[in-house]
């Protein structure tokens, strides 16, 4: 125990420490060239140092349905804080995050958020949500992904929560296909609630993408209970093919 406190407090403080840094020179970087891949790019460091430092190994599976030069709307399941880091150090592609509000309020690291050109989403606020809807479907314009958690929050048991549909009203207006990805293994190092880190190896599993065309607003929720299942299929290959710790 005394082992895991030691080692949690040292990747936290890691984690602080990168953040500060990292955080500054994207500001930075947003101010002095608006350029938001450069900027993201920076991100991308940010999360690989943290699984290097956590010790987390990652197994990627599926990158060849991430095609260069084309966007998608990418739907991870979620199950913990750590899937940030994953997600950003490991999809070698240029996204957009779609995140709740809350995190854009956090000093360095939410102004960073907006220096990447990430899209902060008030989901309290209706018209505040369409607007942020939008501006994905401009970054999607814009020859970037976005990313979504469609769950909204953290699964505290590694069970899909009910979707959320902002996610879905994007897709049908865009066209763009749905990625579905399934990530295993994040729950354990950093559970919902908990604040004891158990690094463990870690693999995300990405699915063949699903078309949206051919649905609208009227007929989302068809469209949102086939990529659950895809989600779902996702996340059972990818435990299957997770090493144990």
């Amino acid at each position: 125990m005394a082992l895991k406190l030691f080692r949690t407090a040292y990747i936290f403080a890691w984690i602080l420490i990168v953040t500060i840094l990292r955080g500054t020179l994207v500001i930075c970087v947003a101010l002095c060239t608006a350029n938001q891949e450069a900027a993201h790019r920076i991100a991308q460091r940010w999360g690989r140092s943290i699984l290097r430092v956590s010790g987390v190994r990652v197994t990627v599976v599926g990158t060849e349905h991430l095609t260069p030069g084309r966007s998608f709307i990418l739907m991870p399941n979620h199950q913990s804080h750590f899937d940030i880091p994953v997600l950003l150090g490991c999809l070698d592609t240029q996204f957009r995050w779609m995140a709740k509000a809350e995190l854009f309020r956090i000093p360095i690291f939410g102004r960073a958020m907006r220096g990447c050109g990430y899209i902060s989403i008030n989901r309290s606020n209706r018209q505040e949500a369409f607007a942020s809807i939008q501006q994905a479907g401009d970054a999607i314009r814009g020859k970037a992904s976005v990313l979504i958690f469609p769950e909204g929050t953290r699964s505290p048991d590694g069970k899909l929560l009910p979707f959320k549909k902002g996610g879905f009203v994007l897709a049908v207006d865009s066209g763009v296909p749905i990625l579905p990805i399934g990530i295993y293994g994040t729950g354990r190092i950093l559970p919902k609630k908990r604040l004891l880190m158990d690094p463990c190896p870690v693999v995300m599993w990405i699915g063949p993408p699903v078309d949206t065309t051919g649905f609208d607003r009227e007929t989302k929720d068809a469209l949102m209970a086939k990529v659950r299942q895809a989600l779902c299929e996702a996340v059972t290959r990818a435990s299957e093919g997770r090493l144990e710790c």
